[in-house]
């Protein structure tokens, strides 16, 4: 098992940056596929990006081009980088990972979740 933590979250403005972590601990992040989704109020969480065991990574055709998915320690950090944010992107967002090589863009695919960390665009 592996026990996943968030941080980096806050206030930002149109057209900022951010960059969010993912801490895991009772495991190492290199077992595991690992995504973030987002969840905005009243909407379905979402996929936004995912890194496999082998580093490949895939984007929502929604942050392409401004979100980057990263292992920042390969056992125990995983980074994303947000730029050019918009109020679209206002959601708190959940960092999750599952014991496969391959990435699922599906939220039912992941065993295990953080606690969630919110961000918020706005001038």
């Amino acid at each position: 098992q592996v026990q996943l933590a968030e941080s980096g979250g806050g206030l930002v403005q149109p057209g900022g940056s951010l960059r969010l972590s993912c801490a895991a601990s009772g495991n190492i992040l290199s077992n595991y596929a690992v995504a973030w989704f987002r969840q905005a109020p009243g909407q379905e969480r979402e996929f936004v990006v995912g890194i496999s065991r082998s580093n490949n990574k895939i984007a929502a055709d929604s942050v392409k081009g401004r979100f980057t998915i990263s292992r920042d320690n390969p056992r125990t950090t995983v980074g994303l980088q947000m730029n050019s944010l918009n109020s679209e992107d206002t959601a708190i967002y959940f960092c999750a990972a599952r014991p496969s090589w391959s990435i699922s863009r599906n939220k039912e695919d992941y065993s295990y979740w953080g606690q969630g960390s919110q961000v918020t665009v706005s001038s």
